[in-house]
């Protein structure tokens, strides 16, 4: 039985990045990571770049074709993305 004071260390780092205000960050380098694994290889080549902003992912890509073809795939990426970081992050993706 835990007692009222005791936190587990993921508990703590929890707070102390909430304290300081770093938890998007984390959560945005969390999606940068998981952006790559999850995409491939190839997809991450023409990714220019990533980011974060609140709830929605804004992706920058360096190939029409290939946002093109992202945009139908949206709901697709964004439940894999949020599985891979084991969050609800995020809620909405741009394709630029």
């Amino acid at each position: 039985m835990k007692r009222s004071n005791e936190q587990t260390l993921g508990e703590i780092i929890k707070d102390v990045l909430k304290s300081y205000g770093l938890e998007q960050k984390v959560t945005q380098v969390r999606v940068a990571a998981a952006w790559d694994k999850v995409m491939g290889d190839f997809i991450a080549s023409k990714t220019d770049k990533i980011k974060l902003e609140k709830d929605t992912l804004i992706v920058k890509l360096n190939s029409p074709a290939l946002r093109n073809e992202l945009s139908y795939a949206k709901e697709k990426i964004i439940k894999n993305l949020n599985e891979e970081c084991g969050t609800t992050a995020i809620q909405k993706i741009v394709i630029l």
